[in-house]
């Protein structure tokens, strides 16, 4: 048997007011996902372990299995596999955001929907006026700035120290950016710190001059970015500025297991997904990077195409993990509307032909479908609870769960799993 996995990022939400005290899910009705709930098997699942953000990087790859105590390095070194940056032994590689700041206030995570045509003239520039001469006076490439997608870049910093507190942005939209800059991990002595056993002392940051090091990036580019035309122009238009950077969530190269050595019934596999976040957890797991044209990481990215690479995948692939950014941005934006569009798009447009293909197939395929955390509109935030979940095949007994919701969902037959529980047991079908 072959296995599907459809997650939509950050789909569960809580209930809403304006919606009769319904959440997302329930008011929605979903067709297909509903379909699937009726004819299948529920649960909810528990994507985060205690002690760890509920951020995507932590509750994807919780779902695919791996045990976070053992491989967790922040999403920076998963991102720097998705873009092709081979990191070296003293590199730490911290995500950076290109984000919106008016008077005093982070106002979006995503520098006014920055493009990645745009955001790489940014990130050159900040390469060449930022990085370089700090490089200069350094004698090495202590920092380098890689473009990603949109507003999702990495920072490469040469001998960084991991033991600092960093604020996503996305978790504090209309907050005050100053209280938020980095700082030392508390309780810890530089002196406690190292970077790297095969890395020369010399070379090592200590965590309060990681941090410093950081802020002082985060302060210049507010500074050199206001002064470029892109946003030059972009203010003489009223438009939102993607005027300042923001890193969080780094760390050294993880060591991780490929699905392939956990799971012995898994082959070959494949990742699908906008994210350079997904594409990275993907690499390391040993799946190959399907990259859709058309895919964007937003509610108007390409299902169709998506939905047609899994099909396809599914032909020559045992393990396929198709992943769907629009919900989770849909919600950070707090846009009410647009997220119950994500939700149906997501249903009609990408589980609904990913699920009438595999029912003609020779070979049977399991289709899951789950999100990695919820993220409420009204809190523009991710949030750390369980999710539900149901699996389908043809031929499993159905238990008596009619819905896909948060609540129907809670007297599912699988009942509350956690973190690497939900991929033991899907891969147990077989």
């Amino acid at each position: 048997m072959k296995h599907i996995i459809i997650l939509g990022d950050g789909m569960a939400d809580h209930k809403v007011d304006r919606l009769g005290g319904k959440t997302l899910l329930q008011y929605a009705r979903p067709e297909y996902m509903n379909r699937l709930a009726k004819a299948g098997r529920t649960g909810r699942l528990v994507t985060v372990p205690e002690g760890f953000p509920p951020g995507s990087e932590v509750a994807n790859t919780a779902i695919l299995g791996y045990d976070l105590n053992k491989v967790y390095e922040g999403r920076g070194p998963l991102e720097a596999a998705s873009i092709g940056y081979e990191m070296q032994a003293d590199d730490f590689a911290i995500r950076c955001n290109i984000i919106t700041l008016e008077d005093g206030k982070i106002i979006t995570h995503n520098g006014g929907n920055l493009q990645t045509e745009d955001a790489r003239i940014l990130i050159d520039y900040l390469n060449e006026t930022l990085a370089k001469p700090i490089n200069e006076k350094e004698g090495c490439e202590r920092v380098k700035f890689i473009c990603g997608i949109q507003y999702r870049h990495l920072l490469i910093i040469k001998g960084g120290n991991k033991h600092i507190v960093c604020a996503p942005p996305h978790d504090h939209p209309n907050e005050p950016w100053r209280p938020l800059l980095v700082t030392p991990e508390p309780g810890l002595a530089d002196s406690d710190t190292v970077v790297s056993d095969s890395v020369a002392d010399t070379s090592h940051l200590s965590p309060t001059e990681t941090a410093s090091l950081i802020n002082d990036l985060i302060l210049r580019s507010q500074e050199l970015l206001a002064q470029h035309p892109y946003n030059q122009a972009r203010a003489a238009r009223g438009e939102r500025q993607a005027n300042s950077i923001w890193p969080w969530s780094g760390g050294y190269r993880p060591s991780m297991q490929t699905l392939m050595q956990q799971y012995p019934q898994v082959k070959t596999g494949a990742v699908i997904s906008a994210v350079d976040l997904i594409q990275g957890i993907g690499k390391y797991a040993g799946l190959r990077i399907i990259k859709v044209p058309g895919a964007t990481g937003l509610a108007d990215t390409n299902y169709e195409g998506k939905a047609q690479a899994a099909i396809d995948a599914l032909q020559t692939d045992d393990f396929v993990f198709v992943h769907v950014e629009a919900t989770d941005e849909a919600g950070h934006d707090g846009d009410l509307d647009l997220k119950l569009k994500a939700i149906d798009y997501l249903d009609q447009r990408l589980i609904k032909p990913i699920f009438e293909a595999t029912e003609q197939m020779s070979e049977p395929v399991c289709i899951a479908i789950l999100p990695d955390h919820p993220t409420p509109v009204e809190q523009r935030i991710h949030v750390n609870e369980p999710v539900p979940f149901l699996i389908y095949y043809k031929g499993i007994e159905p238990d008596a769960v009619e819905y896909y919701d948060e609540e129907s969902c809670v007297t599912g037959s699988y009942g509350l799993l956690r973190l690497q529980q939900f991929m033991q047991e899907f891969m147990r079908i077989n």
